[in-house]
Order: C-alpha cells, then structure tokens, then sequence
C-alpha cells in the first residue's frame, strides 16, 4: 500500500513564473510506501554484504573473511569511522584484518549494524558485547547488557561479577553482587563456585558483605575443598582461617568441624580449633579478628552502660543502655535490679554481672543478654564497693574496694559452672577505685586510693596458676577512680583525673602515654569495642559531668570524638559484648 500527502502553506512573495498555482501558495508533496521502509534497505544492504555485492571492504577475523560496506560500518562505529576517514594506513587498505574479535561475535555485530537486530543467547552474548565493546557500536553493547541483567542468576552471577568489573558495568555488578551477598548459600552449591581458583574463594569467605550465618561458610569451604580432595585438601587452613570460628554454634562445631576427615589431619587447623575452644572458655580474652562478627551477619559488638549519676551524685540511674558505635544508635535494655552505687561491672561469656555496690553489699547479678533478662547469681564472701571485677581465664575475679570502714585486700573468685565466690592471694597493698584488667593471662591492679588523702602508684600483678601477688614497674601517676581495659596484649588506663590515656605493655613491663584527651576526667567508663578504646562520659575537674565519647585506634594513634552518651553520666559501668540487632 502506497500513499501521497499534500502540504500547502502561503506566501506573499511574488509568484514563481515556473508555477501554476495562486501567488501565495507553496506546495509540497511526500511519497510513502511500504515496500520503500530502511528497514527493507538494510536487510538488502545486509543480503549484498553476504554476496559480497557492491562491498569495498574485507574485514578479516582469524581465518575468515567477512565482505563489508564502508559506508554502513562508519555510520554505525565510532571505531570505524575513525580507521577509515582519518589518516590510518587502514584507510586505504582492502583487507583489514581485526584481532580480539571472533568469528561468531563478528558475525552477530555485522548483522546488528546492517539490520538492527540481532539474536542473542547467553552462550554468545559476552562475547558478542566484547566485540561491540572494542568495535564502539553502543547501540549492541547496551542491548547486550540488557539481556545480561535479565539472566543473572544463582549459577552465573560469580562469572558476571567478574564479567562486570573487567568492563565497570556497575548497574549490572550490583545486581549480581546483591544476590551473591543475600543467596551465597545457594550460589555456592553450584559449579560455578566449586571450580573458582583458591584466591577468589579466599576472597569470598572473607567478604564483610556476606548475609549467611558462619556456618553456611564453613560448609561452602569444605564443599569446595572436597570437590577436589587430592588437589586441595592442603588449602583449607587457609580458608577455615577467614571464618569466624569461635563463633560458630557448638553443636554444628563439634559435628560438622571437627568430625571433618580433612580438619582432623591438618596442623594448619589445629591452632583454629583450639583459639575457637579457648574463646567458648574464656570469651572476650581471646581476641582475633575470627572472633569478631561480620557486619552483615545481623550481629555487632555493642558497649552497653549499665547505671551511673549525675552531678553531685545526687541522681542515681539503674538504666541500662545499649550503643551501637557503627550506626550511633542508643537502645534501652532492663534497668539494672535495685538500687545501685559504686557497683563493678565486667563481661564473661557475653553476659554481663554486676557485683557490690553500697553500702556492703554481697548481691551478684547477672544480665543474660540473649534473654534481656538480670538474674542473680551466687553471692560475694564480702560485701564490697569501690571495687572492680574483671573476667580472667573464664572466671571472675572481684578485687580490693571499700567496705565503710577499710581498703580491702581480699580478692575473690567466681566459677560459673559452681555458681560460688572463693578466696585467693590477697593483694600486696589494699585499695580502693583503682583500676583493673586482665591480659596476657594475669590481672592488673593500676594505682588507687589507699586512704582517703593518699593514692598509690604501685601496679600490682595476679598470676592465677601461682596464686601470687607481684609488684611491677610502678605506674607513672598516683590516682583513685580510674578504669582500664585490655586490647591486642596492651593495658589502657584513664580517669583520675587525668587529661591522658597511658598505655601499659605486660611483654616488656613499660608505661607509655597514648593520647591526650580534651578534658580532665574521672569516673569515666572504658570499653573495647571494634579494635578501638572508647572512653565514655566521667566527671570534670570541676564535678561537672559529661555525654563526650571518645575513640582511641590503636592502629592509626589517633583519638576521635564519637556519638555522645545519650545523657551526661558519672560512675557508670561500661562492657563491650555481641549481639544480634536485626529486630532491635
């Protein structure tokens, strides 16, 4: 069918002495028929290149040859256009021959050039999309990179990954990444994961990003190992040491891990298993970067206040609150069970306790942070406060303190599993709101007061097998309320009114100064939290109490000012444990 349209517009020119119309109409005419679309012209145009009809050029790919119009090529390729219209010596030349290209990927980018279309399958369309890529034609490439998105899948989207980063397709390397991350236990049981070099699979498993439990990672790593059992056998250390295997569930530790064949004969494994029994025993002492949780895993180490005062001491608060450093939120758990002052603090077992307080008193709580929930627990042989409480070698230990009358030298012990306080060694020196941490397998007393006008400069060392008290290299202050913390076998002091975080080393038994804070504090609350030392809040010299928080990298030696407390606070607890935050 064919048709004829009139278009007639007037001017008041003079009229044309060649037409025959009015003065002041023009007319124009415009033909159009269906036999007469570019369509029909290309797809002629690509019936002469394949005749080799009216062509002017040969494209040579490896050892085929593919007749070409120059006109059409440089019409829809930058590449193209500028070989042939500048100053290449392929301008001139009848045969150019392409290298990086196939002779399929050719053929289907020829066919797309002279007719606009062009079958794509997922055994092609990479290769056809390297060609448009090289070739400069982005009409295919886009197309191309369409299909592509529409494929990804549980069993390609690790080759596409790769695929995507080599070309910087980020829309597409996010669409695969996402299901990677969400669906990694299902893309790691395809074959695509299982014949990945060790590298990639090392990458994988370390990867922050990862949104599975532990425990599908380690099946991932042993599914790949004994894919392969001779040749890989002897790279699984290597991959059980990106896992977080002191975090696995017990149960799927002792069944699944260990009762592996392979981790059962590999020395590389042995130390894994054993940091992984040491930390169910001992908890937070053993430190590593296996016993922190992924970012992703809906787990996070949290530092959580437990009660504390305001100015004065005149308002004493039994809250509990939960920060979480990475997000800067603040959550509120169960207040803290009556009324407590001048109490201790510490974590074991990711749980927290809280001994003594005034005026003498012997109660023991323990907040069970799974359940949200404080129970109390075996009583101390003497009720105490000013004192600390630190975990050590997976039991408690209350040390020194005030009981109304005295400094106290007697130190307790706590066994969870018993549920009883025991004596052992008394300290060389009795004190009171000093500070207390463990590390390197001993305690730690720093300074402290030892009557109400004198403080002490003594540090005092606890080694747990011997039963013993010694006397180490003497602190470089004589300070009461302090606190002090533990990180990477380095003790960390503040408080006292100090405007400076020392540093102790138990390996060469030195004093160093860390970093200097803003203000003068004391009564200020220490916590470890994801690599770092923050300083939580305390008073000022002037009895002013503070929200400030601070965060020391030990890494970088530098001190940064952090989310605030979610009130000014005195004489807090502060403990660092992991909890899960997906429904918080």
């Amino acid at each position: 069918m064919s048709g004829i349209s009139i278009r007639l517009s007037y001017n008041n020119s003079a009229r044309s002495p060649s037409m025959g119309f009015g003065p002041d109409i023009n007319l124009e005419a415009s033909f159009r028929t269906s036999s007469y679309q570019p369509a029909h012209i290309l797809q002629q145009l690509n019936v002469f290149r394949k005749s080799g009809t009216f062509t002017d050029v040969i494209l040579q790919v490896e050892k085929h040859e593919f007749p070409c119009h120059r006109a059409v090529l440089c019409a829809s390729s930058q590449y193209f256009r500028t070989m042939f219209m500048g100053q290449l010596r392929e301008s001139g030349q009848s045969v150019v021959r392409l290298n990086e290209v196939s002779e399929v990927a050719l053929e289907h980018l020829l066919d797309f050039v002279y007719e606009g279309q062009v079958q794509l399958q997922e055994e092609n369309v990479e290769t056809v999309f390297q060609a448009a890529d090289l070739l400069d034609v982005p009409a295919l490439s886009r197309a191309c990179l369409d299909f592509l998105e529409k494929c990804v899948s549980h069993l390609n989207c690790l080759g596409l990954i790769e695929f995507a980063k080599h070309y910087s397709l980020q829309p597409l390397l996010k669409q695969c990444q996402n299901l990677l991350y969400q669906d990694f236990n299902i893309v790691a049981k395809h074959d695509e994961f299982l014949e990945l070099p060790v590298e990639r699979v090392v990458e994988l498993l370390d990867s922050e990003n990862l949104q599975v439990q532990e425990e599908v990672l380690v099946e991932a790593a042993l599914l790949w190992v004994h894919h392969q059992r001779s040749k890989r056998k002897a790279a699984l250390g290597k991959l059980l040491e990106r896992l977080r295997l002191p975090l696995l569930d017990p149960v799927f530790f002792t069944n699944v891990l260990e009762a592996d064949e392979f981790i059962q004969e590999s020395p590389d494994c042995r130390k894994l298993l054993q940091e992984a029994r040491l930390y169910r025993i001992y908890g937070r002492e053993i430190s590593s970067e296996r016993t922190k949780p992924r970012r992703q895993s809906g787990w996070a180490e949290v530092i959580v206040v437990v009660g504390g005062c305001d100015k004065n001491r005149i308002s004493r608060f039994a809250l509990t609150k939960t920060q979480v450093p990475t997000t800067g939120t603040w959550l509120t758990s169960v207040s803290v069970p009556g009324y407590k002052y001048e109490f201790a603090v510490c974590e074991l077992h990711n749980d927290i306790y809280l001994s003594g307080g005034q005026l003498n008193s012997t109660q023991v709580w323990r907040f069970m942070a799974q359940l949200n929930q404080w129970v109390s627990v075996g009583s101390l042989l003497k009720g105490r406060w000013q004192h600390k409480m630190v975990s050590l070698c997976g039991k408690l230990y209350a040390v020194g303190g005030y009981d109304g009358e005295q400094r106290l030298s007697s130190v307790e012990c706590y066994s969870v599993f018993e549920n009883v306080w025991k004596p052992v060694a008394p300290l060389l020196l009795p004190v009171s709101s000093a500070a207390l941490a463990s590390c390197c397998g001993k305690l730690y007393v720093i300074s402290g007061a030892v009557s109400e006008d004198c403080n002490t400069n003594m540090l005092q060392c606890y080694d747990p097998v011997k039963d013993q008290w010694t006397c180490m290299m003497s602190c470089p202050f004589s300070q009461r309320c302090l606190n002090a913390v533990s990180l990477n076998g380095s003790v960390y002091v503040a408080g006292g009114l100090l405007d400076v975080l020392f540093c102790y080393s138990p390996m060469v038994d030195s004093w160093s100064k860390v970093a200097e804070l803003p203000m003068k504090l004391e009564n200020c609350g220490l916590a470890v939290c994801d690599g770092k030392v923050y300083i939580l809040g305390g008073r000022d010299e002037f009895e002013v109490v503070t929200d400030c928080t601070w965060a020391f990298d030990p890494l970088s030696g530098q001190l940064t000012e952090e989310m605030p407390l979610a009130r000014s606070l005195g004489n807090h607890g502060c403990v660092t444990i992991t909890q899960h935050l997906q429904h918080k």
